[in-house]
């Protein structure tokens, strides 16, 4: 496994393993990369849909809003304040930061004076910049293009996402966190995924309404790039052991299995859940990362992988044969609900022990996904015309 690029430098170029580069999280690179594969395939499609007229362009108001210089500075000084106060402190407690980043940032520790002068110099910096856009002449229409929203949209997904994600996982493990509620607020580790979904789709719902987009076409575009960056996320789980993985498998492999024997058990040697003490410790082994599993457990990402993989190239060959807006998106709730419920029989989660069935509060989730998404696909049978579904004017159309 690779905790950190540190490890992967060293199984690849021979460098030392805990070294400067161990300050990347591979979970955390992975996670980059999966709002990264969904930005893409977001303005991928947004683009497309404006393309095809079912997305309008979006009024842009106060184009000379006498604000927005203000709103700049601020913006920007407090984003400088962050640096300013943050990087001295890192760079002058570097071992303890490669350990653990999210234990230095979020602290109340910092260098207040360089916060402060950094935050003062960009603020002004960007008051100008604003003070000198020339204006826009008065009565001039100016639209923006939706595709242009998609950086947007990744960022409150992203933020809401891992919110939503880190609440879920404090439900399910409520001890932890009264044994320690700061620390597991501002962990990162423990993201429950179904969390992240529900709030981040929640809030860009909200967001694609105040825009004038239809929530159903936001919904159809989301779908896709979901599928895609769950699969690239859980190969950041695969990659780092961060222990989102499987039960206990010491059954042999059967004859239909024609897979690896890894990809039947694995023991996660060097895995990230280190950090909390878990598995036995390897011989000869060299850094900060040498447990591995006894025994051996189901790596119940690889098989997420793998589905995510399939079910968004399915989900992707559709998108343009489903002509009712929304109902790719109930197509894609009800796969991911029906692949999760099946996948989760065999992870490490609390059990309850409702109506005698034993499930974990993932499948609960993953049942109700099931039923909603079929309810939704077969509701949505006809096509339906949006009050958004027109032809685009033309974007070199300006009014004065």
């Amino acid at each position: 496994m690779y905790p950190d690029l540190s490890y992967l430098f060293h199984d690849f170029l021979g460098t030392a393993v805990d070294n400067w580069t161990s300050i990347f999280k591979t979970f955390g690179v992975f996670l980059a990369l999966t709002f990264m594969s969904a930005y893409y395939i977001i303005k991928k499609e947004l683009l497309r849909k404006e393309e095809e007229g079912l997305l309008n362009k979006i009024l842009v108001k106060n184009p000379n809003d006498s604000n927005s210089a203000w709103k700049e500075a601020l913006i920007n000084g407090i984003i400088g304040f962050v640096f300013g106060f943050k990087i001295p402190y890192i760079y002058q407690n570097f071992d303890a930061f490669k350990a653990d980043p999210a234990s230095q940032i979020f602290t109340s520790d910092g260098n207040y004076l360089m916060g402060i002068l950094a935050g003062a110099l960009l603020g002004a910096y960007y008051y100008m910049m604003a003070k000198n856009q020339p204006p826009v002449p008065k009565g001039t229409v100016l639209y923006e293009r939706p595709y242009q929203k998609a950086g947007t949209i990744i960022i409150i997904a992203a933020f809401t996402g891992i919110l939503g994600s880190r609440i879920l996982s404090i439900m399910e493990n409520l001890d932890s966190f009264f044994q320690d509620p700061l620390g597991q607020l501002l962990s990162g580790s423990g993201l429950t995924i179904y969390g992240g979904l529900i709030l981040a789709a929640v809030c860009v719902a909200l967001y694609a309404k105040k825009v004038g987009f239809t929530v159903a076409h936001m919904a159809d575009v989301a779908a896709p790039a979901l599928l895609l960056g769950y699969g690239v996320g859980r190969m950041g789980c695969q990659l780092s052991g961060d222990g989102d993985w499987g039960i206990a498998n010491t059954a042999p492999k059967p004859d239909w299995f024609i897979f690896p024997d890894w990809a039947w058990a694995y023991d996660y040697p060097r895995n990230v859940a280190d950090l909390y003490q878990r598995g036995e410790r390897m011989a000869d082994c060299v850094g900060n990362f040498c447990t591995h599993l006894t025994p051996p457990v189901f790596p119940t990402p690889i098989y997420e992988i793998i589905s995510s993989l399939i079910l968004f190239a399915i989900v992707w060959s559709l998108r343009k044969k489903i002509k009712t807006p929304g109902r790719l998106f109930f197509l894609y709730v009800f796969f991911t609900g029906f692949s999760r419920f099946f996948v989760e029989m065999i992870r490490v989660n609390p059990r309850y022990d409702l109506f005698g069935l034993g499930w974990s509060m993932s499948q609960w989730i993953s049942f109700l996904l099931v039923v909603v998404g079929l309810a939704g696909f077969f509701y949505l049978r006809g096509p339906k015309k949006s009050k958004h579904d027109y032809t685009i004017p033309d974007l070199s159309e300006q009014t004065s």
